[in-house]
């Protein structure tokens, strides 16, 4: 399994774990349940130690894409400049999820603080991680490309872009 392989495989975690933790944390503040919080926090760490391989494997990942056709070199830069605000992000959550739960152990009062502000992070950190999976697909799906018709890379002006004609098979992320 290349570099390629892991991102593909792992770049899916930190957007859905990020959210599963927002939803986690929500149910935590619902229940006021400590324990349910803990869980979110946890979650957000791990999040935040797998968010690494995926961002080291981008670059490899985009020298195996750059030569094929239909791929763009601007998408490929925008994902990575929007996976660059994401794993910053994604690791001061991470970071801030674990100065919780120490403070958590050690002081309950100074980790409720925390905890709010971990959760209001997490809003940005999904939002960031979110946006940068939807244009990393787009380098591959032009079916989701924005203008674009599925039909093989003709804009809504009927002009071509470039991308696979009607019949290519495109690989799946």
């Amino acid at each position: 399994m290349d570099a390629t392989h892991v991102h593909l495989l792992l770049n899916h975690f930190p957007i859905i774990g990020s959210l599963l933790g927002v939803g986690v944390m929500a149910y935590g503040y619902l229940t006021s349940s400590e324990q349910v919080k803990k869980a979110a926090l946890w979650t957000w760490a791990a999040m935040a130690a797998i968010a690494i391989p995926v961002f080291l494997t981008g670059e490899p990942a985009e020298e195996s894409v750059e030569g094929l056709a239909g791929v763009s070199e601007a998408l490929m830069e925008e994902h990575e400049e929007a996976a660059t605000v994401a794993i910053w992000l994604m690791e001061a959550l991470g970071l801030l999820s674990l100065v919780t739960l120490i403070a958590g152990w050690s002081k309950e009062r100074l980790s409720k603080p925390l905890v709010l502000v971990a959760t209001v992070l997490s809003l940005a950190t999904f939002a960031a991680m979110a946006r940068t999976g939807y244009l990393g697909g787009q380098i591959r799906h032009s079916e989701i490309r924005g203008g674009i018709a599925a039909n093989g890379g003709v804009e809504a002006n009927g002009t071509e872009t470039g991308g696979e004609s009607e019949g290519e098979e495109q690989d799946d992320d």
